[in-house]
């Protein structure tokens, strides 16, 4: 339980840096979205239900500073989780290559469905999809240059709380 919390706390971290970002990227109109790096470890390192635990505690905070309807993040990083974890004996998370791949991917289809389901409520959803393309190509920029930094982050701090799996892929 111990590390559910410690990696819970990792993601609350995260999503401070993603706040502190995108309100510093706000007059360039750009907004980052950083999904994709909510699930990756939880999945690959942590037995199902602590992984998901600290997955969808995690969700629940994005979801209280968010303008989606309470429990958006914490369905879809759930969901993410419970994909990733069934998925994960066949992806290749043992190298920090695989794992900025696996949460490139996640992000794109996490960004997606929040994106599909806010969009409808524009004026003008045609005129946003440009938009909303340049914010899925920043994201993945940062995603790929600051993910293998937050993996380490990650694996040290479950490591330092006794995860055995963490320690083994040090």
């Amino acid at each position: 339980m111990l590390a559910s919390f410690a990696l819970f706390l990792t993601l609350l971290f995260l999503q401070g840096l993603a706040a502190a970002a995108n309100q510093a990227l706000a007059p360039l109109h750009v907004y980052l979205f950083a999904g994709g790096l909510f699930v990756g470890t939880a999945a690959f390192l942590l037995p199902f239900g602590r992984g998901f635990a600290a997955v969808f505690a995690a969700g629940l905070a994005c979801d209280a500073n968010a303008g989606v309807p309470f429990g958006t993040h914490a369905l879809l990083f759930g969901s993410a989780h419970c994909v990733l974890f069934h998925l994960r004996d066949r992806l290749p998370y043992d190298d920090t290559v695989g794992r900025v791949a696996i949460s490139l991917a996640c992000n794109l289809a996490l960004f997606l469905a929040l994106t599909l389901q806010r969009i409808r409520l524009s004026p003008a959803p045609v005129t946003e999809w440009l938009r909303v393309a340049g914010d899925l190509v920043f994201s993945q920029i940062a995603i790929a240059l600051a993910g293998p930094w937050f993996f380490q982050v990650q694996r040290r701090v479950l490591a330092f709380v006794g995860a055995e799996r963490a320690q083994s892929l040090l």
